[in-house]
């Protein structure tokens, strides 16, 4: 099942000067390659930089869209100007710097360019294409006691979607063909309750996925086949407690646990998989509610950890948020308690900016490394509902009670909100092209925002 939607009415380019045609929105510079001036004058590596300055100054002060308009204005000075924009090396330097796309995924870095600020402008705009992601249930034979499946988490790629679910599995989905690839199941061993092998939390690379559940158990599963994942490490309820959440980078693994008091967090090096960090109090306070995790459905999160782009980790409870380094021995640069309370199933983190919304509904996206606000708005009845809520370089996307809406997280304007009614979502996710979730009938919406 598959709809497309399209709106130029729910918020246009808001002044961020990335319109259509000549205007300079979908900025078209010449491409094949690059050409050196004989003018001697302006040498290019000077107007390259002033490229790269007039761009990345538009788009911390206006908006990423800007930049596009800014470059078209700055390339009409003259023809040798104008040769400049052949430069794969620039496009490749503001790719990184306004996107923060590291490997491309098009024929050249113009192209990577245009395609991010297309994708951008069509979130802006509300287009995208809809469809739902179909499976059949698997019939495991350790899953015999007639267990209600719920999808608790999702992840994104570039070209993969996975769901995990309440009774330990993971499903891999293949984004271009639509298709569910594979199911990997965790190993089997004694049963802490029945809740104890819901995921807890996925990291999703290229090739390979590692997931884990309640029980602390770390499963390490391959892209390419299905052969069962390697189990990297099995929990220890016992000493640990309950892993509540789990997140993590190339670099990073993180895990936020909740029943032992003094080890919230435990750290891993992601290439040699080892622990290289126990400690924090942030959950203590929620210690009985994560023993209750292995054996009731709750409906409220207890706590959420995201790693940013500067590998600093960005934790919350409903009691307080904060933020250590994890290049730096795990040292804490801020916390911050909330008296009104957080709303946990709101929190994320993209790029170098993560978002919270308190028990007044009202949303902040702040600077990871500072803490420091960059924008607030407010979310409408976050108050009486549950709120699902994730954020990509550009936009918050916010679920209350079946609907789905979005802010762009520069000045923290409302936009739209999407046009389906989903119902209550188990899980949300977004990267810089889609918008995933899961509802309660463990339909998996996909919405495409990507350009054609």
């Amino acid at each position: 099942m598959s709809s497309s939607s399209t709106s130029s009415e729910d918020g246009g380019d808001g002044g961020n000067g990335a319109g259509g045609g000549r205007g300079g929105g979908d900025f078209e510079g010449p491409s094949s390659s690059r050409r050196r001036s004989g003018n001697g004058v302006w040498p290019e590596p000077f107007v390259e930089a002033l490229a790269t300055r007039v761009a990345i100054d538009a788009s911390r002060s206006v908006g990423r869209l800007a930049a596009a308009s800014a470059l078209f204005n700055l390339f009409q000075v003259c023809s040798t100007w104008r040769a400049v924009s052949l430069s794969d090396l620039l496009w490749q330097n503001l790719t990184h710097n306004i996107w923060q796309c590291y490997h491309r995924l098009h024929d050249s870095w113009r192209d990577e360019y245009i395609y991010r600020h297309r994708t951008s402008r069509n979130f802006r705009v509300r287009q995208y294409m809809y469809t739902t992601l179909g499976f059949v249930p698997s019939n495991n034979d350790d899953n015999n006691n007639n267990e209600i499946l719920s999808c608790r988490r999702l992840a994104l790629s570039d070209h993969h979607l996975v769901a995990g679910f309440s009774d330990g599995s993971v499903r891999l989905f293949h984004l271009p063909t639509r298709l569910h690839l594979y199911t990997f199941h965790p190993h089997h061993h004694d049963r802490l309750g029945p809740f104890s092998r819901a995921v807890a939390g996925i990291i999703l690379y290229d090739t390979k996925l590692v997931f884990a559940s309640f029980d602390g158990d770390i499963h390490v599963a391959i892209i390419t086949n299905a052969g069962p994942p390697r189990r990297a490490h099995l929990g220890d309820v016992v000493n640990d407690g309950v892993l509540v959440d789990f997140s993590g980078c190339s670099k990073w693994w993180v895990g936020l646990y909740a029943g032992v008091p003094g080890r919230a967090f435990h750290v891993r090096d992601g290439n040699t998989e080892e622990l290289v960090f126990v400690g924090g109090t942030l959950t203590d306070p929620e210690a009985v509610m994560g023993w209750h995790l292995l054996t009731e459905e709750l409906t409220e999160l207890i706590g959420r950890v995201r790693v940013t782009s500067q590998e600093l980790a960005v934790a919350c409870t409903s009691l307080r948020v904060i933020v250590f380094d994890l290049r730096n021995q795990v040292l804490v640069l801020g916390e911050e308690e909330f008296r009104r309370g957080l709303v946990v199933g709101s929190h994320d983190a993209r790029n170098e900016a993560f978002i919270i919304v308190d028990g007044r509904g009202m949303a902040s996206v702040r600077r990871a490394a500072t803490l420091e606000e960059v924008c607030r708005f407010t979310v409408g009845g976050a108050t009486q509902r549950r709120v699902s809520g994730c954020m990509n370089g550009g936009y918050a996307i916010m679920c209350v009670g079946g609907v789905i809406r979005v802010w762009e997280v520069e000045h923290g304007e409302y936009l739209y909100n999407f046009r389906e009614r989903i119902g209550e979502v188990g899980a949300l996710v977004a990267d810089e092209s889609r918008v995933a979730s899961c509802s309660s009938d463990n339909t998996i919406h996909l919405w495409d925002f990507g350009a054609q």
